[in-house]
């Protein structure tokens, strides 16, 4: 029976500690890509102020986003996403797609620790 066919006098038969009320998990991923534009732009604020040193760093973030880009787009495809759906999203055609992330070697990135260096590889 279903709340709306049981009458209003009789308890539920579901016991409470063993259908524990499951959390919503919620899924921001568009602040957390705001966060991460604002951070990335308040550090190119910081090296053009004249911390020229930052510059190299700067610059190895490039390498990292497109290491996981790619990590992001083997998952994706690894869940049945198409070239197609993938390169809509991007605003390239699907062979642009394909020849830049297909046939590629899995990258080395451990998603499961970061390095002590500050790497992301």
């Amino acid at each position: 029976m279903t709340d709306a066919t049981r009458p209003a006098d009789r308890p539920s038969g579901v016991k409470k500690p063993l259908t524990p009320k499951r959390r919503y998990r919620v899924v921001e991923n568009d602040e957390y890509a705001a966060f991460l534009r604002r951070v990335i732009d308040a550090y190119s604020r910081r090296v053009a102020s004249g911390d020229i040193e930052a510059i190299t760093t700067m610059a190895h973030l490039s390498t990292c986003l497109e290491d996981a880009t790619r990590q992001a787009i083997i998952g994706l495809r690894a869940s049945g996403y198409s070239w197609v759906d993938i390169a809509l999203r991007l605003g390239i055609t699907r062979q642009g797609a394909q020849q830049r992330w297909g046939d590629s070697p899995a990258s080395v990135t451990d998603t499961n620790s970061t390095p002590a260096n500050g790497s992301c590889l």
